[in-house]
């Protein structure tokens, strides 16, 4: 769930006209509500992933808010429960409080007071399910899988991989550039029976012709001037393990010769000697550019393309999976932190605005670099706003623009001040009153920005 989207509430209580008249109060406030007339049903739609807010009646046949509660709790006692109670059931729901549930509310309540906590609840939830991401993104970061994202291409991505991982087909993977070819050329190997055996990387793209042929290939000494001892080549060094070759499309076309009879007959034959060599061999190559298309592959090898796409590989750019960022962006700032030895700063609203639309043309390579720019204060960026923002404020009527500018505004000073009431006020310069005035009808939560 992002943060866009509507955060689900589960309602239960068994007066079907209550239950219906909240169901329309929280539908109304912008969440998505599942309604029940019995616990047992809501429990049956609960684990641990569920995003959002449990609402129960405390009085109800069967299992009651109470028990609901106790199950919710054992469950993933991070779940925000809102008890609904009469006033002959405060002394329990204070207890439910002290054991973990999030708020009570006694009838008959506003329905604004119930929306309000709802609200409140969702935003703590949605930090909680964040957070737990960041920690497994970094979990997997250790592990050496930090193929990062929860959009829906990322994670038919990682499902691809998993199926692939173990078959020794040649890959060819297709992706701009810095958006993370390699990563998953890493994963194949890591996550295949070959993990035992080396993964060996080469950049066509990075040697010169007169020497890419003696790193893919290797020589015996005296094959030309200057090889004064023999040298195992890329390709032999990788067998038993996995060959990475990236940029492949620059690959001179001499050499994507010798490579095609080394994919059709996996044997190798080094410079100065006519000793042919076996080799056990799973190629993962990568492209930037769509070798599929006459146009885009240029002068390389129509037959090594055929010969290299056995399976296919496509990493989308960050621009389409915009919901990543956020996650991308947390993880690289929490590895920065800890590599300068610094803390995370608070992230200001220009900050977020730059990360919301710009379209990072060098994908996750520019977004990491950005985070280590920000955890060190290098990254200045402007506080005039993106042209999609300027079209975004500019259709809006002017008070409208005035209570947007002014919300940012308080946001970026609670946040540089981490959420300190009496910094924050003295800063904009206003009325306590009157600060929380502002909280209240912009939806601000204080307690969002403290350290």
């Amino acid at each position: 769930m992002t943060k866009d989207d509507p955060a689900p509430v589960i309602l239960i209580d068994d007066d079907s006209d209550l239950l219906k008249a909240t169901r329309q109060t929280l539908e109304l406030a912008g969440f998505a509500v599942s309604a029940s007339a019995v616990a047992s049903e809501a429990l049956a739609a609960l684990d641990r992933n569920f995003a959002g807010v449990v609402v129960s009646d405390i009085r109800m046949p069967e299992v009651d808010g109470l028990q609901l509660f106790d199950r919710v709790l054992r469950l993933d006692p991070d779940i925000p429960v809102i008890l609904v109670t009469g006033h002959g059931d405060i002394a329990m729901a204070v207890k439910a409080i002290k054991d973990g549930a999030y708020d009570f509310i006694t009838k008959p309540f506003a329905t604004e007071r119930l929306a309000q906590s709802v609200a409140r609840a969702a935003e703590k939830r949605r930090l909680v399910m964040e957070n737990r991401a960041l920690r497994e993104a970094a979990e997997q970061a250790q592990e050496g899988l930090p193929l990062i994202g929860q959009t829906p291409a990322m994670e038919r991505l990682r499902r691809t991989l998993r199926q692939i991982a173990d078959t020794d087909v040649d890959v060819l993977v297709t992706g701009e550039t810095g958006s993370g070819k390699e990563v998953v050329a890493g994963l194949l190997h890591r996550w295949s029976r070959r993990a035992r055996g080396n993964f060996v990387a080469l950049n066509c793209g990075t040697l010169p012709e007169t020497v890419i042929e003696s790193e893919l290939f290797g020589h015996e000494a005296g094959a030309f001037t200057g090889a004064q001892k023999k040298r195992v080549g890329r390709i032999e060094h990788s067998s038993g393990g996995t060959l990475f070759l990236d940029e492949i499309e620059s690959m001179p076309a001499a050499t994507q010769v010798q490579m095609l009879r080394v994919l059709e007959m996996r044997e190798v034959t080094p410079l100065g000697t006519n000793e042919v060599r076996p080799v056990d061999l799973r190629v993962v190559a990568a492209a930037k550019v769509d070798l599929g298309d006459p146009s885009q592959r240029g002068a390389f090898r129509e037959d090594l393309y055929y010969r290299l796409n056995v399976v296919t590989l496509s990493i989308p750019p960050l621009r389409e999976r915009r919901d990543d960022v956020p996650l991308l962006f947390g993880y690289f700032a929490e590895r920065a932190a800890d590599r300068f030895r610094r803390t995370v700063p608070a992230i200001s609203t220009a900050t977020q605005r730059h990360l919301k639309d710009h379209d990072w043309p060098g994908n996750v390579r520019e977004l990491a670099h950005f985070a280590e720019r920000f955890v060190l204060g290098l990254d200045h960026v402007g506080e005039t706003p993106s042209p999609a923002a300027m079209e975004s404020d500019t259709a809006m009527p002017l008070p409208e623009r005035l209570d947007r500018y002014e919300a940012e505004i308080i946001r970026e000073t609670l946040g540089r001040n981490d959420g300190d009431v009496r910094r924050t006020i003295e800063a904009l310069g206003i009325p306590r009153k009157t600060f929380y005035d502002k909280l209240q009808r912009h939806g601000i939560v204080r307690s969002d920005f403290s350290r």
